[in-house]
């Protein structure tokens, strides 16, 4: 049975991680669609997969997992022998890894998200920018941005000279800052530019953001 990828056709968030890890561990799978503005996501049936009633979710053969950092987990571990080498083998760069993973998630991301609700989310809603709140946010985002620059001046992505899942699990969010023309991962310093450059030209990023969720292996 295929692998079967439960998620709304929005690119970005959990979802855009998922299917990225899909395309670069080379997993065939069935993309599910899941309207969210039909409520889909809130069935019973929806419900008994994920209790709390998001996306993604997937189906691997009635193994059903979601949380989309444990979604990749699992499918990085299960097609370890093939694809992409997103989860190190050696411990030191395994715990590597882990460390940038969990800087992604507890601040790089947290750092992001008001600068994402205040400069992009509100005017894409047609809300009125409280300036002061994005200023101060564009701030805070900027001094945790400064610590990349010298992270990534002494490698090539943030957990050595390889391309990890710490360096896909910024595919989130931070895409999105382009909606609101916000374009300080390209203007705070060379190390965070070239970094992000490389990660806007990836691939497997530029087919899913061109063309979304698509069944298979295309």
């Amino acid at each position: 049975m295929v692998l079967k990828f439960y998620s709304g056709s929005f690119v970005g968030g959990g979802g855009v991680i998922v299917a990225l890890t899909l395309a670069e561990m080379k997993i065939p799978f069935e993309h599910v669609f899941v309207d969210m503005e039909a409520k889909e996501h809130k069935t019973p049936e929806y419900l008994a997969m994920n209790p709390f009633g998001l996306v993604p979710v997937i189906d691997d053969d009635g193994f059903v997992v979601y949380e989309s950092r444990a979604i990749c987990r699992y499918l990085i571990e299960k097609y370890s022998n093939q694809g992409s080498n997103l989860l190190p083998k050696g411990l030191k760069e395994r715990t590597l890894m882990e460390q940038a993973a969990a800087v992604e998630y507890a601040t790089f991301h947290p750092a992001l998200t008001p600068v994402l609700r205040e400069g992009v989310f509100k005017p894409f809603r047609k809300l009125p920018v409280d300036q002061a709140v994005l200023d101060e946010a564009l701030k805070e985002f900027s001094a945790k941005l400064d610590v990349y620059e010298v992270i990534l001046g002494k490698h090539k992505f943030v957990a050595g000279d390889e391309f990890t899942f710490a360096d896909l699990c910024h595919y989130a969010y931070a895409p999105l800052l382009t909606m609101g023309e916000i374009n300080i991962m390209t203007s705070k310093g060379p190390n965070v530019t070239r970094w992000w450059n490389e990660l806007m030209a990836r691939p497997t990023w530029v087919k899913i953001k061109a063309e979304g969720y698509k069944k298979g292996l295309q």
